[in-house]
């Protein structure tokens, strides 16, 4: 069972920051060139991206109606927190 909510924009955050660590880790050891601005883009990219996915998802979620997450109706509170 899982014990929190699958979120695919942090999966596309931390897998477009960790492509970006690689390549300065690779530019760093002396693998290849990096220069200091070609990293701005990937970032910002990915941040767009993870935004976008986010809110698709949001959007997704929504459209579904009431989940597993729903407040109970006995106590009127939210279980998610």
């Amino acid at each position: 069972m899982l014990r929190h909510e699958f979120q695919p924009g942090r999966l596309v955050a931390g897998a477009f920051l960790t492509f970006a660590g690689v390549v300065y880790a690779g530019d760093a050891g002396g693998l290849w060139d990096t220069p200091w601005f070609a990293v701005i883009p990937m970032v910002v990219g990915g941040l767009c991206l993870a935004g976008a996915t986010g809110v698709m998802a949001h959007a997704i979620r929504s459209r579904r109606g009431p989940g597993r997450h729903a407040p109970t109706e006995a106590t009127g509170s939210d279980t998610r927190f």
